[in-house]
């Protein structure tokens, strides 16, 4: 598998990319497969998961544009905590 490095954010504040290559896969009589796998840092910032259905979006030749089949609920970073309650407080001292 090659290495797969990444890019740093340049000054202007564009984004980092992560460059990579795409496999090929070629069986004795079927057609050529091309892979393409998602580095671990990105596929943990998009929240990615095993066994999700994707598509790609042809945008023009240069450019493809991947969409999740099925919007997923955002996970919240860390919860709230609850408001003391009065019988919460009952029998400690203060």
């Amino acid at each position: 598998m090659p290495k797969i490095t990444k890019t740093e954010t340049n000054t202007r504040g564009t984004p980092a990319s992560y460059p990579l290559r795409i496999q090929a896969i070629r069986t004795k009589g079927q057609n050529v497969r091309f892979f393409v796998y998602i580095p671990m840092p990105l596929a943990a910032a998009l929240g990615v998961e095993g066994g999700e259905e994707v598509s790609w979006e042809l945008l023009d030749r240069d450019e493809l544009h991947l969409v999740r089949l099925e919007a997923r609920p955002a996970k919240a970073k860390c919860t709230a905590k609850r408001p003391a309650t009065a019988r919460d407080a009952v029998g400690k001292e203060e």
